[in-house]
């Protein structure tokens, strides 16, 4: 695998077994790319390690809301309003219009007990919205199109 920093690999290797160790059977690590995938119940997210800037690494868990959904005005200002009572990760548009919630972390500063709440949060956070995005504004569950 190739890294861009070394703030990048030496992140990661810090890392890499904190993921193992929080949830086991759950992952799928990547020979190719410093990415994990965490799966938990009915969820899934992404954790991937950035190069950042100034020497530091990145350490952002994504998970995919709602997919193949049409952004709207109302749709929006919900999301907007949503993350403004959510202190813990955002929600936002991928470059396909799909909805994810993600999460960031420093690398240097972070711990096992903080990548624990960020990756489980993520997790949950989008488990909790994905059934009302779809009653209300339509699309399908991430989990529903990448089963199908």
């Amino acid at each position: 695998m190739e890294f861009k920093s070394a703030a990048q690999k030496d992140c990661y290797e810090r890392v890499a077994p904190w993921i193992h160790e929080l949830f086991g059977e759950g992952v799928v690590a990547f020979d190719d790319e410093p990415l994990f995938i965490v799966n938990l119940g009915s969820a899934v997210a992404s954790t991937r390690i950035l190069d950042w800037s100034n020497g530091e690494a990145l350490i952002r868990t994504r998970a995919y809301v709602v997919t193949d959904i049409e952004p709207t005005a109302e749709l929006s200002y919900y999301l907007l309003r949503e993350n403004d009572g959510i202190y813990f990760g955002r929600f936002a548009y991928d470059a396909e219009n799909d909805i994810v919630f993600e999460h960031s972390l420093v690398g240097s500063s972070c711990d096992l007990i903080e990548l624990r709440h960020s990756v489980n949060t993520v997790i949950r956070i989008a488990d909790d919205y994905d059934d009302e995005i779809v009653a209300r504004w339509g699309g399908k569950r991430a989990l529903d199109r990448w089963s199908s």
